[in-house]
């Protein structure tokens, strides 16, 4: 018997008008290192209690994947969508010119290790295209309307993904 895992959203936090007007200046790009370092900190410090996106109000997960090229494992905080039975992310980064390491990853391997609302489970990331990938969008614009300002200061496509649970994963 499969047991289907719902992510249900929540309502959104008191800082997050704030997190939309910051992550629409168009100079974002540049501090996503430092922002990511400081985050892993944080994150490292509060034993994964604790992010900046948790305090920016903002749905957010932690992000394992295995290195294409080292086979080592590679985490990373990434904004989220939960929608249902699967969560929805983007290799935004902020709409810069080049697409986020772990989307190569995903690519690659598509098996990651998902950590969110502290729980971690195993889940299965796949690439939406088309039709799936613009009901998608519609859905994460939703929470983050700055994935607009993104797609519009790149000329890359915005990869988007669905996160699933492998069968017979409850840790979520």
């Amino acid at each position: 018997m499969s047991t289907t895992i719902t992510f249900a959203p929540r309502r959104p936090g008191v800082l997050q008008p704030l997190a939309v007007r910051v992550g629409a200046i168009s100079w974002m790009p540049k501090l996503l290192p430092l922002i990511v370092r400081v985050d892993k900190l944080l994150q490292a410090t509060t034993r994964g209690r604790l992010t900046i996106l948790d305090i920016a109000g903002l749905p957010n997960l932690m992000l394992t994947t295995v290195g294409r090229k080292s086979g080592l494992p590679r985490s990373n905080p990434l904004l989220c969508v939960p929608d249902g039975d699967r969560i929805l992310i983007a290799g935004s980064y902020f709409g810069g010119p080049r697409e986020p390491l772990w989307v190569k990853n995903i690519e690659a391997t598509p098996e990651v290790v998902v950590r969110f609302r502290n729980e971690t489970t195993t889940m299965t990331a796949r690439r939406l295209v088309y039709l799936d990938r613009a009901e998608a969008w519609t859905t994460m614009v939703g929470v983050w309307p700055n994935f607009v300002k993104y797609e519009q200061r790149t000329d890359r496509e915005i990869k988007v993904f669905e996160l699933v649970p492998v069968e017979g994963e409850h840790g979520i």
